[in-house]
């Protein structure tokens, strides 16, 4: 009797060190903001961004040799279907794909080839289009996901999300119909950047963990830019000077957003069912007479105990990297390149927003005209918003401007093409309502806070 005593004792210490040293890495490395020359970001911001300044210069033609291959081996998949790849499931998802994902395969290839060096259409090879999803937004991808990837077991398989999902369900549940563990991937997103908020969500969505409706709600709810990311769209566009009121009001906008979002269509009509090929592996309910921290410790801990072995994770961690490397990278080449094209060389987004200027003159917003479209342009990529609206003259309407980008959070450059490509069921017309609807949202909340803020 004692011997399994003491057998159960150094097993129960043996789960509370392994839910409690990886976790604590964990946070330590997702959710905590750190200083870094003048600028805040997190530990796998450090990793990346220090990867990007080393390879900086490599990084670009690594990424067209990249898309090169994926190519050849997709045509060369499809095509002949040899068995030393359609027999490994893995391979098999990669590389065996349907007329879109080779077309756009075939055409990410072409923007990066012609946008590396320098020929062709210059609305494909501009650095204003190909240029910008070459040189500035795949790197930085590449660079973020390969360190998110590796390192995301340490925040979501050793109990972190059990013991948070606990405390937080009385929080989480009535305000944005939510399990509580969600709260940890607003967090990702808050302290490092919004994909990672995505993969932490695919992740849990795939796990069974999260229903359909759930996954679709914190995927277009609650990936929310972080706060490194907002400073510099704050700079870009001229209001550094006023970034604290700035994000307290981007932080309230987007708080009632996501109470609202999930209570009204479409995302309120996804079924409450879990992914089909593992179904639900999740149980929310408390037992009478246990406090939510007790139960919360003891779900963490069973989780760890049952977590996979660190060989298995590495591999899993390994096949996350290569799967977004060789799946989103693609994808991101040629969509980015596409919504930005129609961006810069069309007037697409200024005939879109025409019925917008009365509205903001409505609101009193100064330069209606020139802002109007920055509300819509923010649907091809967060970052274009900033980018216009420097231009603007007026201070308030700079700060309309920027924080409605900041607020809107489907972008298809980056977040929209990474949430398509994942299991979650997500259209991309339901992307683009959703945009609308947290655009119609947020946007007399801001404005109303501006007038306040900005004289």
């Amino acid at each position: 009797m004692t011997t399994l005593s003491k057998d159960g004792t150094t097993k129960e210490k043996y789960g509370v060190l392994k839910f409690i040293i990886p976790s604590l890495i964990g946070v330590l490395l997702f959710l905590v903001p750190i200083k870094v020359n003048g600028e805040f970001t997190i530990g796998i911001g450090v990793l990346a961004s220090s990867l990007l300044n080393l390879f900086g210069e490599q990084i670009p033609l690594f990424i067209l040799v990249m898309l090169g291959i994926t190519m050849v081996i997709t045509l060369a998949t499809v095509t002949f279907k040899p068995s030393f790849i359609l027999d490994k499931p893995f391979l098999k998802s990669v590389f065996l794909v349907g007329p879109f994902g080779i077309i756009m395969r075939i055409f990410g290839f072409a923007v990066g080839y012609l946008a590396y060096f320098e020929v062709g259409p210059e609305f494909i090879s501009s650095r204003n289009t190909g240029g910008v999803v070459l040189y500035d937004l795949a790197p930085v991808l590449l660079t973020w996901f390969l360190f998110a990837g590796l390192l995301l077991p340490l925040l979501v398989e050793f109990g972190l999300m059990e013991f948070f999902g606990s405390l937080l369900q009385k929080v989480m549940r009535p305000l944005f119909t939510l399990p509580g563990r969600s709260s940890i991937d607003t967090l990702a997103s808050w302290m490092g950047a919004g994909t990672v908020g995505v993969l932490v969500t695919m992740k849990q969505y795939d796990q069974g963990n999260y229903t359909k409706r759930e996954a679709a709600v914190i995927a277009t709810t609650f990936s929310i830019a972080s706060i490194a990311f907002s400073l510099v769209i704050a700079q870009v566009v001229g209001i550094g000077h006023l970034f604290i009121p700035f994000y307290l009001t981007v932080t309230v906008a987007s708080i009632i957003a996501a109470i609202i979002m999930p209570r009204i269509p479409p995302l309120s009509r996804k079924e409450n069912t879990y992914y089909e090929p593992v179904g639900k592996q999740i149980d929310e309910e408390v037992p009478e007479g246990i406090t939510l921290l007790q139960w919360g410790w003891t779900k963490a801990i069973e989780k760890a105990n049952t977590s996979k072995r660190p060989m298995k994770l590495v591999t899993d961690g390994v096949q996350t990297v290569l799967d977004i490397w060789l799946g989103l990278i693609p994808l991101v080449m040629s969509l980015g390149a596409i919504a930005l094209i129609l961006a810069e060389f069309t007037p697409i987004f200024n005939i879109m927003s025409t019925p917008l200027v009365p509205l903001l003159e409505w609101m009193r917003i100064p330069e209606a005209s020139d802002a109007a479209p920055t509300l819509l342009v923010g649907f091809a990529d967060m970052f274009l918003p900033a980018v216009i609206g420097s231009g603007l003259e007026s201070e308030l309407t700079k700060f309309v401007v920027a924080a409605v980008s900041l607020t809107q959070l489907v972008y298809m450059s980056e977040i929209g093409i990474l949430i398509l490509r994942s299991n979650i069921p997500v259209s991309f017309l339901d992307l683009l309502i959703i945009f609308i609807q947290r655009t119609l949202i947020t946007l007399p909340i801001i404005v109303l806070i501006a007038h306040f803020i900005v004289f």
